[in-house]
């Protein structure tokens, strides 16, 4: 994302609000234990959830985890332009993937790639991403083969015991 893309402050601080104010509205938790828990002033939480208030990239964090939520990953998310999707995926296990996934990246780079992490181009990002859901979707597929073939012999065996 070029600088002259950036969206401007006051869009970027209402954006934030409305995924908080998601996450706080999706949690099943009290707001006054949402705001003890992310060491927050519940009359600050609630002009933060307003958009009548900035919330720091900490207290940001905080408020997610204290909701339930994946913090890292839908923060990462939003700062990545897709705001929508944030709040799409509040309380999903794909949240929780990205979480993980997003959290050991970096690490598996460095441990897979060795040096040639330098050699890493941008370019790549788009159809690399593409490969990863492939792969993914190609392992969920397996996994479902897997556990019809398994659901089969089980069948056969309950059906036919030996003895």
């Amino acid at each position: 994302m070029s600088k002259a893309s950036l969206p401007p402050e006051p869009e970027i601080r209402a954006g934030l609000a409305r995924l908080l104010f998601a996450a706080v509205e999706a949690s099943t938790r009290p707001r006054c234990e949402i705001a003890l828990d992310a060491n927050i002033h519940k009359d600050s939480l609630r002009r933060v959830l307003l958009g009548q208030r900035a919330a720091s990239v900490g207290e940001a964090l905080r408020i997610l985890a204290a909701a339930g939520v994946a913090p890292q990953a839908h923060l990462f998310l939003f700062l990545a332009g897709s705001g929508d999707k944030a709040v799409a995926w509040l309380h999903s296990d794909l949240a929780k993937f990205f979480e993980e996934f997003t959290v050991e990246l970096p690490s598996a780079f460095e441990r897979v790639l060795g040096n040639q992490v330098h050699d890493v181009k941008p370019r790549w990002a788009k159809g690399t991403a593409h490969r990863v859901a492939r792969l993914l979707s190609d392992h969920i597929e397996d996994l479902e083969r897997k556990d019809r073939l398994f659901g089969t012999m089980f069948e056969a065996t309950s059906e036919h015991p030996h003895g």
